[in-house]
């Protein structure tokens, strides 16, 4: 049992009701299948293949694949540690409208808050802010749509996805100063300048 029970806000019940209500099948197994693109597994792997490319064949850009494996480890052990200090039943534990729809079981039960997934999603939105304009905008399209296929499988509350999001962009602008030298930081915002 954790120490701090989380209740789902009105809105949030009401976005998960309406999500049950008109769902299906289609969507709930292309939101899953999108889902897994934000999971902290594969993130992990590209990380590290990442990484190891870079110290192999590019080492200019080392520094910046240390940051993106660090930011990687760190979202992937926080989600954690906090939901076993948060308990929140999973929004699809609470419907049965929704499994007739297709909405499937996701995790456990208690453990809705934060979002694991939108937490690695934010760190990257966050990352990103280091792009050009353009793949930036495109990074972080991608990173709030993958968050938002957590709130359309009901593995999530909205509110646990916001959360998630913002804690990980924290993570990555807290850890910037330490993975990233000043000198770089300005490298590489001055690059994305158009």
């Amino acid at each position: 049992m954790a120490l701090v029970e989380v209740k789902p806000s009105r809105i949030d019940t009401a976005i998960a009701d309406t999500i049950a209500d008109h769902t299906n099948s289609g969507i709930e197994h292309t939101a899953q299948t999108l889902t897994w693109a934000a999971d902290e597994h594969v993130l992990l792997a590209l990380a590290a293949a990442g990484w190891l490319y870079t110290h192999i064949w590019q080492p200019q850009q080392r520094p910046v694949a240390n940051h993106v494996v660090a930011v990687s480890l760190a979202t992937a052990v926080l989600p954690h540690v906090l939901k076993s200090i948060f308990d929140q039943t999973r929004p699809d534990r609470l419907t049965i409208r929704g499994h007739r729809h297709g909405v499937p079981i996701s995790g456990q039960a208690r453990d809705a808050f934060p979002s694991g997934h939108a937490v690695h999603m934010g760190a990257l939105a966050s990352a990103a802010g280091l792009l050009p304009k353009t793949p930036r905008r495109l990074v972080r399209a991608i990173a709030v749509a993958l968050s938002l296929t957590r709130i359309a499988v009901l593995a999530h509350w909205a509110s646990d996805v916001v959360a998630g999001f913002a804690l990980g962009a924290a993570v990555e602008r807290l850890l910037r100063p330490w993975t990233l030298t000043q000198s770089l930081r300005k490298q590489l915002t001055w690059r994305k300048r158009p």
